[in-house]
């Protein structure tokens, strides 16, 4: 898999219209799923190479995916279904990301009352230290309690404050990418000995006869 010379991101097709040039539309998927091509997970350096060209568009840049194979390929003509492959595998991947968001937030809620729990607990115990004899033993089992309460709410405060919302940009990613239009590109048939030109047709549009 490349990427067409003088086709990026920000070519002259739009910052947001990326060509990738491909043998044969196989490429773009795992080999080792046995699923059905529409139903298939895209191989890993693909998914890699497009989620990194999405993240780096800003939110609002309409999205237009264009695969440019080089063979013609076997079987049935993949136009019918390429778009509707990659739709489905994005849509997936929002799904996945929105559920791992929604775990991390169940536990953020779970450590946040254990963690405020055990704060109590220790500034409790703190204040009921406070005469203890001698105040230097006192003073230092004080302080202990109180840092050890407030490092309980390490983890839930990292939940809330930096760990959801990157699952939540990146969920939104893919929820572009599940909608963004997917043209393929293939070479007509040589007949006659001539010499195969490009045809373009919009993936899941009717096959021509």
């Amino acid at each position: 898999m490349e990427l067409l010379h003088g086709r990026s991101p920000g070519a002259r097709s739009g910052r947001g219209h990326l060509t990738i040039s491909l043998r044969t539309v196989g490429q773009l998927f795992n080999s080792f799923d046995p699923s059905p091509f529409y139903e298939k997970d895209l191989d890993v350096h693909a998914e890699q190479f497009l989620v990194s060209w999405v993240q780096e568009l800003p939110a609002d840049t309409p999205l237009k995916l264009t695969l440019q194979l080089r063979e013609w390929p076997r079987g049935a003509d993949p136009r019918a279904w390429i778009e509707e492959a990659v739709h489905h595998y994005f849509e997936e991947r929002a799904r996945l990301t929105r559920a791992e968001r929604g775990q991390l937030l169940r536990q953020g809620r779970t450590s946040l009352a254990i963690g405020m729990a055990f704060l109590a607990t220790c500034l409790l115990l703190a204040e009921l230290l406070a005469g203890l004899r001698p105040a230097m033993f006192g003073d230092v089992l004080r302080e202990s309690l109180t840092i050890g309460g407030w490092v309980a709410m390490w983890r839930p405060l990292q939940i809330y404050l930096y760990d959801w919302w990157p699952l939540r940009r990146q969920e939104e990613v893919y929820r572009r990418m599940s909608r963004m239009p997917v043209e393929l590109r293939v070479p007509v048939r040589s007949i006659g000995g001539e010499r195969a030109r490009p045809r373009a047709a919009h993936a899941g549009a009717a096959i021509a006869s």
